[in-house]
Protein backbone atom coordinates (compact mmCIF):
# COMPACT_ATOMS: atom_id res chain seq x y z
CA UNK A 1 0.00 0.00 0.00
CA UNK A 2 1.54 3.39 -0.85
CA UNK A 3 1.37 5.72 1.96
CA UNK A 4 0.66 9.83 0.77
CA UNK A 5 2.30 12.17 3.19
CA UNK A 6 1.14 16.20 3.25
CA UNK A 7 2.76 18.61 4.32
CA UNK A 8 1.67 18.51 7.97
CA UNK A 9 2.92 15.00 8.19
CA UNK A 10 6.55 16.31 7.35
CA UNK A 11 9.48 16.91 10.14
CA UNK A 12 8.94 21.36 10.30
CA UNK A 13 12.00 21.61 8.64
CA UNK A 14 10.99 19.72 5.57
CA UNK A 15 7.70 21.34 5.65
CA UNK A 16 8.70 24.08 5.45
CA UNK A 17 11.55 23.09 2.57
CA UNK A 18 8.13 22.77 0.49
CA UNK A 19 7.12 26.02 0.53
CA UNK A 20 9.91 27.68 -1.67
CA UNK A 21 9.92 24.50 -3.97
CA UNK A 22 5.92 25.06 -4.28
CA UNK A 23 6.43 28.23 -5.33
CA UNK A 24 9.46 27.82 -7.59
CA UNK A 25 7.38 25.16 -9.55
CA UNK A 26 4.65 27.60 -10.12
CA UNK A 27 7.01 30.45 -11.30
CA UNK A 28 8.23 28.00 -13.64
CA UNK A 29 4.90 27.40 -14.81
CA UNK A 30 4.46 30.99 -15.20
CA UNK A 31 7.08 31.43 -17.08
CA UNK A 32 6.44 28.19 -19.62
CA UNK A 33 3.12 29.66 -20.02
CA UNK A 34 4.43 33.42 -20.96
CA UNK A 35 7.26 31.92 -23.24
CA UNK A 36 5.35 31.72 -26.21
CA UNK A 37 4.10 35.42 -26.34
CA UNK A 38 7.30 36.59 -25.56
CA UNK A 39 8.82 34.29 -28.49
CA UNK A 40 6.05 36.11 -30.98
CA UNK A 41 7.81 39.56 -30.28
CA UNK A 42 9.65 40.70 -33.15
CA UNK A 43 11.34 44.35 -32.42
CA UNK A 44 12.20 46.13 -35.33
CA UNK A 45 14.21 49.66 -36.01
CA UNK A 46 14.42 52.43 -38.79
CA UNK A 47 16.97 54.90 -38.48
CA UNK A 48 18.56 57.21 -40.71
CA UNK A 49 21.97 57.66 -39.19
CA UNK A 50 23.13 60.68 -40.60
CA UNK A 51 26.46 59.79 -42.84
CA UNK A 52 30.01 60.52 -41.81
CA UNK A 53 30.92 63.88 -42.92
CA UNK A 54 33.26 66.41 -40.98
CA UNK A 55 30.98 69.59 -41.57
CA UNK A 56 28.78 68.27 -39.12
CA UNK A 57 30.99 69.71 -36.56
CA UNK A 58 29.86 68.64 -33.61
CA UNK A 59 27.78 66.43 -34.30
CA UNK A 60 30.13 65.22 -36.49
CA UNK A 61 30.31 61.10 -36.57
CA UNK A 62 33.07 60.91 -33.88
CA UNK A 63 30.82 62.63 -31.14
CA UNK A 64 27.73 60.57 -32.00
CA UNK A 65 28.79 56.38 -32.55
CA UNK A 66 29.34 55.83 -28.58
CA UNK A 67 25.48 57.95 -27.67
CA UNK A 68 24.20 55.59 -30.80
CA UNK A 69 25.22 52.25 -29.45
CA UNK A 70 24.45 52.86 -26.18
CA UNK A 71 21.02 53.97 -27.25
CA UNK A 72 20.48 50.74 -29.74
CA UNK A 73 21.29 48.62 -26.72
CA UNK A 74 18.56 49.97 -24.42
CA UNK A 75 15.83 49.65 -27.23
CA UNK A 76 17.70 46.26 -28.22
CA UNK A 77 15.70 45.58 -31.54
CA UNK A 78 16.01 42.35 -33.25
CA UNK A 79 16.57 44.45 -36.62
CA UNK A 80 17.43 47.19 -37.65
CA UNK A 81 17.04 49.11 -41.54
CA UNK A 82 19.54 51.82 -41.70
CA UNK A 83 19.56 54.68 -44.08
CA UNK A 84 23.26 56.88 -44.91
CA UNK A 85 25.44 53.96 -43.15
CA UNK A 86 28.61 54.10 -44.45
CA UNK A 87 30.87 51.33 -43.98
CA UNK A 88 32.90 52.79 -41.67
CA UNK A 89 29.82 53.34 -39.63
CA UNK A 90 28.46 50.19 -39.36
CA UNK A 91 31.78 48.56 -38.13
CA UNK A 92 31.69 51.11 -35.67
CA UNK A 93 28.63 50.24 -34.22
CA UNK A 94 28.98 46.39 -33.94
CA UNK A 95 32.74 46.55 -31.88
CA UNK A 96 30.52 48.49 -29.52
CA UNK A 97 27.17 45.77 -29.97
CA UNK A 98 28.90 42.35 -30.78
CA UNK A 99 25.75 40.96 -30.30
CA UNK A 100 24.85 42.08 -33.66
CA UNK A 101 26.08 41.33 -37.36
CA UNK A 102 25.39 43.95 -40.50
CA UNK A 103 25.22 43.60 -44.05
CA UNK A 104 25.00 45.91 -47.12
CA UNK A 105 25.88 47.46 -50.33
CA UNK A 106 26.95 50.90 -51.19
CA UNK A 107 24.39 52.47 -53.61
CA UNK A 108 27.35 52.03 -56.27
CA UNK A 109 28.26 48.93 -55.55
CA UNK A 110 31.33 49.59 -53.59
CA UNK A 111 32.30 49.22 -50.00
CA UNK A 112 33.34 52.29 -47.97
CA UNK A 113 33.06 55.95 -49.14
CA UNK A 114 29.32 55.70 -50.31
CA UNK A 115 25.85 54.94 -48.40
CA UNK A 116 24.83 51.94 -47.69
CA UNK A 117 20.81 50.44 -47.03
CA UNK A 118 22.43 48.41 -43.67
CA UNK A 119 20.49 45.86 -42.19
CA UNK A 120 21.71 44.84 -38.33
CA UNK A 121 20.43 41.36 -36.88
CA UNK A 122 20.62 39.98 -33.85
CA UNK A 123 23.00 36.91 -34.23
CA UNK A 124 21.15 35.16 -31.03
CA UNK A 125 17.63 35.84 -32.59
CA UNK A 126 17.65 35.81 -36.20
CA UNK A 127 18.94 33.58 -38.91
CA UNK A 128 19.82 35.03 -42.43
CA UNK A 129 18.45 32.73 -45.43
CA UNK A 130 19.40 34.91 -48.37
CA UNK A 131 19.65 38.72 -49.05
CA UNK A 132 20.07 40.44 -51.91
CA UNK A 133 20.02 44.19 -53.63
CA UNK A 134 18.03 45.88 -56.71
CA UNK A 135 17.78 49.66 -57.49
CA UNK A 136 14.93 51.96 -57.96
CA UNK A 137 15.57 52.20 -61.65
CA UNK A 138 14.24 51.51 -65.17
CA UNK A 139 17.16 48.55 -64.59
CA UNK A 140 16.95 47.30 -61.27
CA UNK A 141 19.74 44.66 -61.71
CA UNK A 142 22.25 47.04 -62.80
CA UNK A 143 24.04 48.21 -59.97
CA UNK A 144 24.76 52.11 -59.16
CA UNK A 145 21.66 53.11 -61.68
CA UNK A 146 19.46 55.91 -61.98
CA UNK A 147 16.65 56.54 -63.33
CA UNK A 148 13.54 59.46 -63.29
CA UNK A 149 15.34 62.33 -62.73
CA UNK A 150 17.62 61.18 -59.18
CA UNK A 151 20.62 62.98 -57.95
CA UNK A 152 21.96 59.73 -57.01
CA UNK A 153 21.46 55.84 -57.14
CA UNK A 154 19.05 54.46 -54.64
CA UNK A 155 18.30 51.16 -53.97
CA UNK A 156 16.84 48.19 -51.32
CA UNK A 157 18.46 46.31 -49.64
CA UNK A 158 16.60 43.14 -48.93
CA UNK A 159 16.69 39.46 -46.78
CA UNK A 160 14.89 36.91 -45.53
CA UNK A 161 14.89 35.65 -41.96
CA UNK A 162 14.50 33.01 -39.61
CA UNK A 163 13.96 33.17 -36.12
CA UNK A 164 15.99 30.78 -34.37
CA UNK A 165 13.24 30.77 -31.50
CA UNK A 166 10.82 28.89 -33.46
CA UNK A 167 11.56 28.93 -37.03
CA UNK A 168 9.37 31.87 -38.15
CA UNK A 169 10.18 33.31 -41.57
CA UNK A 170 9.34 36.87 -42.75
CA UNK A 171 10.61 39.35 -45.70
CA UNK A 172 12.59 42.52 -44.57
CA UNK A 173 13.18 45.72 -47.20
CA UNK A 174 14.97 48.20 -46.10
CA UNK A 175 15.33 51.89 -48.69
CA UNK A 176 16.17 55.45 -48.59
CA UNK A 177 13.62 57.82 -51.25
CA UNK A 178 14.82 60.53 -52.95
CA UNK A 179 14.57 64.01 -51.03
CA UNK A 180 13.48 67.08 -53.08
CA UNK A 181 10.03 68.42 -53.16
CA UNK A 182 9.89 67.92 -56.99
CA UNK A 183 11.27 63.91 -56.34
CA UNK A 184 7.92 63.19 -55.80
CA UNK A 185 7.14 61.33 -58.89
CA UNK A 186 10.81 59.47 -58.74
CA UNK A 187 9.30 58.43 -54.99
CA UNK A 188 6.05 56.97 -56.66
CA UNK A 189 7.96 54.93 -59.05
CA UNK A 190 10.19 53.55 -56.68
CA UNK A 191 7.55 52.36 -54.56
CA UNK A 192 5.27 50.67 -57.24
CA UNK A 193 8.94 49.26 -58.48
CA UNK A 194 9.41 47.97 -54.71
CA UNK A 195 5.60 46.62 -54.61
CA UNK A 196 6.03 44.66 -57.74
CA UNK A 197 8.56 42.77 -56.18
CA UNK A 198 6.97 42.00 -53.31
CA UNK A 199 3.97 40.81 -55.82
CA UNK A 200 6.37 38.20 -56.02
CA UNK A 201 6.87 36.23 -52.72
CA UNK A 202 4.21 34.27 -51.48
CA UNK A 203 1.29 35.71 -50.32
CA UNK A 204 1.21 34.10 -47.07
CA UNK A 205 5.30 35.36 -45.85
CA UNK A 206 4.93 38.22 -43.54
CA UNK A 207 6.64 41.59 -45.08
CA UNK A 208 8.30 44.19 -43.20
CA UNK A 209 9.39 47.65 -45.51
CA UNK A 210 11.45 50.47 -43.61
CA UNK A 211 13.28 53.32 -44.27
CA UNK A 212 13.04 57.01 -45.24
CA UNK A 213 10.66 57.06 -47.18
CA UNK A 214 11.66 61.59 -47.61
CA UNK A 215 7.58 62.53 -48.05
CA UNK A 216 4.96 63.23 -45.86
CA UNK A 217 1.89 59.85 -44.85
CA UNK A 218 -0.50 62.39 -47.06
CA UNK A 219 1.92 61.94 -50.20
CA UNK A 220 0.77 59.75 -53.22
CA UNK A 221 3.98 57.39 -52.23
CA UNK A 222 2.70 56.68 -48.76
CA UNK A 223 -1.14 56.46 -50.16
CA UNK A 224 0.43 54.04 -53.17
CA UNK A 225 2.58 51.98 -50.58
CA UNK A 226 -0.20 51.82 -47.79
CA UNK A 227 -2.63 49.98 -50.39
CA UNK A 228 -0.97 46.96 -50.03
CA UNK A 229 0.96 47.59 -46.55
CA UNK A 230 0.20 48.72 -43.57
CA UNK A 231 1.67 51.81 -41.57
CA UNK A 232 2.62 50.52 -38.63
CA UNK A 233 2.74 54.16 -36.79
CA UNK A 234 -1.09 54.26 -37.52
CA UNK A 235 -2.03 50.32 -36.51
CA UNK A 236 -0.61 50.32 -33.47
CA UNK A 237 -2.50 50.67 -30.39
CA UNK A 238 -0.01 51.71 -28.65
CA UNK A 239 2.68 55.12 -29.40
CA UNK A 240 5.21 56.98 -27.39
CA UNK A 241 7.43 59.78 -28.52
CA UNK A 242 6.39 62.28 -30.95
CA UNK A 243 5.11 61.29 -34.90
CA UNK A 244 7.60 63.56 -36.63
CA UNK A 245 10.86 62.03 -37.01
CA UNK A 246 13.38 64.77 -38.86
CA UNK A 247 14.60 67.28 -36.29
CA UNK A 248 18.16 68.02 -37.86
CA UNK A 249 19.79 67.43 -34.94
CA UNK A 250 17.80 70.06 -33.23
CA UNK A 251 15.06 67.27 -31.33
CA UNK A 252 11.96 69.52 -32.33
CA UNK A 253 11.02 67.06 -35.61
CA UNK A 254 8.67 68.25 -37.60
CA UNK A 255 8.10 65.33 -40.74
CA UNK A 256 7.18 62.04 -40.17
CA UNK A 257 9.27 60.90 -43.45
CA UNK A 258 10.51 57.26 -41.47
CA UNK A 259 8.22 54.65 -41.51
CA UNK A 260 7.58 50.79 -41.04
CA UNK A 261 4.73 49.52 -43.29
CA UNK A 262 4.00 45.25 -42.90
CA UNK A 263 1.25 42.31 -43.99
CA UNK A 264 0.89 39.26 -41.73
CA UNK A 265 1.93 40.34 -38.81
CA UNK A 266 0.45 42.61 -35.77
CA UNK A 267 2.17 45.86 -34.36
CA UNK A 268 1.48 46.07 -30.73
CA UNK A 269 3.19 49.01 -29.87
CA UNK A 270 5.35 51.73 -32.15
CA UNK A 271 7.14 54.54 -30.75
CA UNK A 272 9.95 57.46 -31.85
CA UNK A 273 13.65 56.72 -30.05
CA UNK A 274 14.54 60.51 -28.61
CA UNK A 275 17.71 59.82 -26.37
CA UNK A 276 19.61 62.55 -26.18
CA UNK A 277 23.12 64.06 -24.16
CA UNK A 278 23.51 67.64 -22.98
CA UNK A 279 21.34 68.18 -26.85
CA UNK A 280 23.58 66.13 -28.67
CA UNK A 281 21.40 63.39 -30.50
CA UNK A 282 22.70 60.01 -32.06
CA UNK A 283 21.22 61.23 -35.83
CA UNK A 284 19.13 64.15 -37.18
CA UNK A 285 16.46 61.73 -37.21
CA UNK A 286 14.20 59.82 -34.73
CA UNK A 287 14.81 55.99 -34.52
CA UNK A 288 11.17 54.32 -35.13
CA UNK A 289 11.07 51.01 -33.01
CA UNK A 290 7.95 49.06 -33.83
CA UNK A 291 7.43 45.99 -31.80
CA UNK A 292 5.25 43.25 -33.60
CA UNK A 293 3.59 39.81 -32.80
CA UNK A 294 3.22 36.99 -35.72
CA UNK A 295 0.12 35.47 -36.16
CA UNK A 296 -0.72 32.00 -34.44
CA UNK A 297 0.90 28.67 -35.86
Amino acid sequence: MTTHIGASHLPRSMASKRIPFFLSAILALCLLASAPAMAQTLRVMTFNVRLPVESDGADRWEARRALMAEMVKREHPDLIGTQELFEQQGDDLVARLPQYAWFGRGRRGGGDGDEHMGVFYRKDRLRVLATGDFWLSDTPEVVGSISWGNLYPRMVTWARFQRIADGATFVFYNTHLPYRAEDEPARTRGAALILERLRQLPADEPIILAGDFNTAPDSPTHTLLTATLTDAWLAAPRHHGPPATFHNFTGKADLRIDWILFRGLQAKSARTVTTHRRGRYPSDHFPVVVDFEFPAR
